[in-house]
């Protein structure tokens, strides 16, 4: 059981007396939350009054994505600045896989290292369970939490109760510290008090180190299936369970805010907060909400790959802004390293600096195109306010979907032809308007083939390249 600069910005604000020099980062990472969960963004139900505060006084996005839609690859993008299949990694790993990010792979924590920051990682990694893939051979000096999704474990999600022999082979969640698993999670009652537990973790390690640079990195369990949420939130909100654990992230973030306070850090910490993908809509009403948006979680739709994301730091930033350019989770890699003036490896990134964005200068477009990769498939492109989707096949919601933590339908279902969206006018992804836009098609069609002749695009016949499960970097 559980056992519980260059470019830097002038400064300014009432956390004067902080000892920092430079910027401290907090950067939240939700599991499975869609466009449309926080407050800000359109919820129902539920309030997360610290994520709109954090909104308020920071600058929200309106165009920002994941880099795909699944777990283990947006992650891998995340800490790299590169799209998934430029790093050879396919999809989630599992219990059973035997590979994980390699150790060539230069990552955000690691550039905060070489700047001087303590850094720590509290939370989910799925990036590699094996020692040599876990969090403190990729740069972070503290980690603890789950090395893989809360669902991969011999239990069934509904009740928690173990499964019979023979019907999974997989072992009770490792609750892991540094590299040594120190408890095992066995039931929904461990898995209720994991946000609790990893905000505890996260505002001791403030406080320890409210006297140094650090990177605090919080990559939630929840709302990830099965749901958990401790007993001071279950019931509490109008959406259910779904909507008590969306209330227990937001205590999270206030928890996190007044630990930065306290600390007279607020001022000098840049605060993010997103997410990994889309909603898993299949679940029902355990699944999140793509806020009108097309589809959800594992297909490259817009409910599938844009997410919330909001970055608050005062003086810097303006604060109560919007913005609705475009940008994706491969942007933070290079974008902070450009606020500490620190150098990148040698590695090839996809990812590009934002900064001009962050202070407010959205007529910059740092971003002209985003890719919608599913594992070495490109799916679809966006250029501006178009996005090309191209012939594919995935597996769409538009099926009963579950209830009570019970998985519900998906159904196969191909694109045969390309078609076009105007995603200013229809974020929907309702009307295909290609037969009155060919020469947007070919313009978005360049980037097409510029993306299959760099990363490959198996939807085509091209190679693989590295989308084995041998992990390795595109040579390109």
């Amino acid at each position: 059981m559980l056992v519980i600069s260059a470019f830097l910005f002038a400064s300014c604000g009432s956390d004067t007396e902080s000892t920092t020099k430079d910027p401290n980062v907090v950067l939240i990472f939700i599991d499975d939350e869609g466009y449309g969960d926080p407050g800000c963004y359109g919820a129902g139900g539920y309030t997360t009054p610290a994520i709109d505060h954090l909104a308020s006084q920071g600058m929200r996005f309106t165009h920002y994505y994941s880099a795909q839609s699944v777990c283990s690859v947006s992650r891998a993008a995340l800490m790299t600045g590169c799209y998934p299949n430029r790093l050879g990694i396919p999809g989630a790993f599992f219990p059973d896989d035997v590979t994980g990010l390699n150790q060539d792979e230069f990552t955000m924590a690691e550039m905060f290292k070489e700047q001087g920051y303590v850094t720590a990682c509290i939370g989910k990694w799925h990036l590699g369970w094996q020692e040599e893939f876990l969090p403190m051979q990729h740069g972070f000096d503290e980690y603890f939490g789950l090395p893989y999704s809360n669902d991969m474990w011999p239990n069934d999600n509904v009740t928690g109760q173990r499964l019979p022999p023979g019907k999974s082979s997989y072992p009770a969640l490792p609750l892991i510290e540094g590299n040594s698993i120190v408890d095992s999670i066995v039931s929904m009652k461990d898995q209720d008090k994991l946000t609790t537990l990893y905000t505890e973790k996260a505002v001791d390690f403030i406080h320890r180190n409210a006297e140094h640079p650090f990177f605090l990195y919080v990559p939630h369990t929840m709302g990830h299936i099965p749901l958990g949420v401790s007993d001071k939130f279950r019931g509490k909100s109008e959406h259910g369970l779904y909507g008590d654990v969306m209330m227990e992230i937001d205590w999270s973030v206030a928890e996190i805010e007044k630990a930065l306070k306290e600390n007279n850090l607020t001022d000098n910490t840049i605060f993010i907060f997103t997410t990994d993908n889309g909603p898993w809509l299949n679940y029902g009403n355990h699944a999140g909400s793509a806020g009108g948006l097309r589809e959800g979680k594992m297909t490259n739709w817009e409910g599938g790959q844009r997410v919330p994301f909001i970055i608050r730091w005062p003086g810097n930033i303006p604060g109560g802004t919007v913005c609705n350019e475009l940008a994706c989770s491969i942007d933070l890699l290079p974008t902070l390293a450009s606020i500490l003036d620190a150098e990148l490896s040698d590695n090839k990134i996809d990812g590009v600096n934002i900064s001009t964005l962050w202070k407010g200068d959205f007529s910059s477009s740092p971003r002209e195109t985003i890719l919608y990769y599913h594992s070495d498939g490109l799916n679809a492109v966006r250029k501006g306010k178009w996005k090309l989707v191209l012939p594919h096949t995935y597996r769409s919601y538009n099926a009963e979907p579950g209830k009570d933590g019970h998985r519900g339908g998906r159904v196969r279902t191909t694109v045969e032809e390309p078609e076009l969206y105007n995603l200013f006018r229809d974020p929907g992804e309702s009307y295909n308007i290609i037969d009155y836009n060919p020469d947007v098609v070919s313009d978005i069609m360049i980037v097409v083939e510029e993306a299959r002749k760099e990363l490959g695009d198996v939807n085509v016949g091209l190679e693989k390249g590295s989308g084995s499960r041998e992990i390795g970097r595109l040579k390109n």
